[in-house]
């Protein structure tokens, strides 16, 4: 018999995994006659979500779940949670219910019976977000697509179903810098796309603040695409010829009106404007060497204090 593991990475949602189970308890009726199998995945929760998800354990022989040491990030919690799903088929999911488990079978039936090897979710309205938050997403988006060759979907999320050959393709990228948007379309692969209106949190608050997300979209930059550095070297030449031909008039301004003194304003201007090019292309490798410096290093992408049998 078939069977699905369902991963749910968590911090801090001891609100939310009460209904969230009792909807899953619901959904696994549906999704017979395969086997489902939960991975909660505690991503160092300061609240109660730890025994919650012991007890939770305890009562359902269907439930198994990793616990770190600290807090890692969502991404370490989907590369654990592939690492260890035993299924046939497996998806992630938030423990928040802002992935309509409703979606499940279907995606299930697109992977198992119509030769996908993958499902996935978008949501086709961003209705309870900050309107800032979804202009900058909107931007996002457009911007990564026409820099990356990697095409990302608007509104994609992380709620995923893969075949277990997807999921293979996905451990056999063991990268320390990861952003599971790109990666799930890297892999290539058949994809089954469901749309769905925007779904609030059924508790709890949300963990992505502005900040958070911003970083993360220049993770997902700096990890699919070359074309900023090639971007900051033509933008270094092209401030070359523009200082090339500035010094130039000035040079011919000063010898036919000899009014050094009143190009003083002009020269602290070039120097202004090509000190902040140096500084934003040197921003832009730094990037670059910071990614480099971490996948060097080669630490483990999480450390595990606590698992079920």
């Amino acid at each position: 018999m078939k069977k699905l593991s369902l991963i749910v990475p968590c911090y801090n949602e001891q609100e939310a995994l009460e209904p969230f189970m009792s909807e899953i308890v619901r959904v696994r009726e549906l999704l017979l006659p395969c086997l489902l199998e939960l991975v909660f995945i505690n991503d160092g929760s300061k609240d109660n979500t730890l025994n919650i998800i012991r007890q939770l354990a305890e009562e359902h022989d269907f439930v198994r779940f990793v616990s770190f040491s600290r807090n890692f990030g969502k991404e370490s919690a989907i590369m654990a949670g592939f690492s260890m799903a035993e299924g046939d088929y497996v998806s992630v999911m938030d423990a928040d219910l802002q992935d309509p488990p409703a979606l499940l079978p279907d995606m299930l039936r697109a992977v198992q019976v119509e030769g996908y090897d993958c499902a996935g979710t978008r949501r086709i309205t961003r209705k309870g977000d900050p309107l800032i938050r979804s202009a900058f997403a909107r931007v996002f988006y457009r911007f990564i697509n026409v820099l990356s060759s990697t095409k990302i979907v608007d509104g994609a999320r992380d709620y995923k179903l893969l075949s277990r050959k997807a999921v293979n393709a996905i451990l056999s990228m063991p990268e320390y810098n990861r952003f599971s948007k790109g990666l799930y379309e890297w892999i290539g692969f058949r994809t089954k796309w469901f749309e769905y209106e925007n779904v609030e949190r059924v508790a709890g608050k949300t963990k992505w603040s502005f900040w958070r997300l911003f970083k993360y979209s220049l993770e997902g930059i700096v990890s699919f695409t070359t074309l900023p550095l090639a971007l900051a070297s033509l933008l270094g030449i092209m401030c070359l010829f523009v200082g090339i031909i500035i010094i130039i008039l000035l040079s011919v301004r000063q010898i036919i009106w000899h009014n050094s003194v009143d190009g003083w304003t002009s020269m602290a201007c070039i120097v202004v404007l090509l000190s902040g090019v140096q500084l934003f292309c040197m921003g832009i490798i730094g990037q670059y060497l910071a990614k480099m410096y971490m996948e060097i290093k080669r630490r483990p992408h999480y450390i595990i204090a606590e698992k079920s049998d």
